[in-house]
């Protein structure tokens, strides 16, 4: 029987491997609090320091007192739970169940990153601050190939204001903006030896600071309408785990099936350090 031998933590690591090869928008969070996840419905405290005074230092006279340092704390919730059921038949057991049965499973790996990143787009959209001069829902910017790169450089000054450092920062757009972007010679494409090592959907270029990565989960608020959003992970946590993974023969079925549990939760912890643009795209 195919079941005798699975083995859930080699199955668990394929799925989050399939999940980690195809998260787009989880490239803008950390992961600091990961191990922290033991179920569904935990929640993290996540302490925060705001900034630090500089001051003018003169020889021979004694330093200010310490400033007090009171740390803010917020919550993430573990509040998304997704799972996969998956049978084959033993009729259809033409080839090794458990090859289709591992071929399905690194499947729903994907189908979990699919309905994660949809999550972490529209939650990045809809958290962030920086919009001015963006674009919003009922006026949206209508991008073509010759304000496309503006947008962009738009979005980094936004940031630049906000004193996001510029480390780490990326930028997720629909494929129709990275179309009109790819028009413009100032769009640099990166070395294929960096653009291996990001192992995502699309971050292939870099342009005005960013890593540039195209999503199909773009967040849209209305018809039409999509956000691009950028941002660096300083800006908000992602925590994830695959809590159970087991396999089993259905009572009432002549079958082998495999089911899983996918948890995840995440915040946005800065969000006027996340700029998100409104835009539509020219027929």
């Amino acid at each position: 029987m195919a079941t005798e031998k699975f083995i859930p933590t080699v199955w668990s690591a394929k799925i989050l491997d399939a999940l980690e090869k195809s998260l787009v928008y989880a490239q803008l969070f950390n992961r600091d609090y990961e191990g922290e996840i033991t179920d569904a419905g935990d929640t993290v405290n996540i302490g925060a320091i705001g900034d630090v005074t500089i001051k003018d230092y003169t020889k021979s006279l004694d330093i200010a007192a310490a400033d007090e340092v009171t740390p803010t704390v917020q919550t993430m919730t573990i509040d998304q739970a997704k799972y996969f059921n998956i049978a084959v038949d033993d009729v259809d057991a033409a080839q090794s169940k458990l090859s289709l049965l591992d071929t399905a499973t690194a499947r729903a790996g994907y189908g979990f990153s699919d309905v994660a990143d949809q999550y972490l787009g529209g939650l990045l959209a809809s958290k962030g601050t920086l919009t001015a001069g963006l674009g919003n829902k009922t006026t949206p910017l209508v991008i073509t190939k010759d304000n496309a790169y503006e947008t962009l450089v738009n979005m980094k000054t936004a940031l630049d204001k906000a004193k996001l450092p510029k480390q780490g920062r990326a930028c997720v757009m629909p494929s129709e903006f990275e179309g009109y972007m790819l028009l413009d010679p100032r769009f640099v494409q990166i070395s294929a030896d960096e653009a291996q090592k990001r192992l995502t959907e699309g971050s292939v270029y870099r342009a005005a600071g960013f890593d540039i990565m195209t999503s199909v989960n773009a967040p849209s608020p209305a018809s039409g309408v999509f956000n691009v959003v950028a941002s660096s992970p300083i800006c908000g946590t992602f925590a994830e785990q695959i809590l159970k993974t087991e396999a089993y023969r259905p009572e009432k079925r002549f079958s082998d099936a495999v089911k899983g549990l996918h948890v995840y939760g995440a915040a946005v912890t800065r969000p006027e350090c996340v700029a998100v643009a409104t835009v539509k795209f020219t027929a």
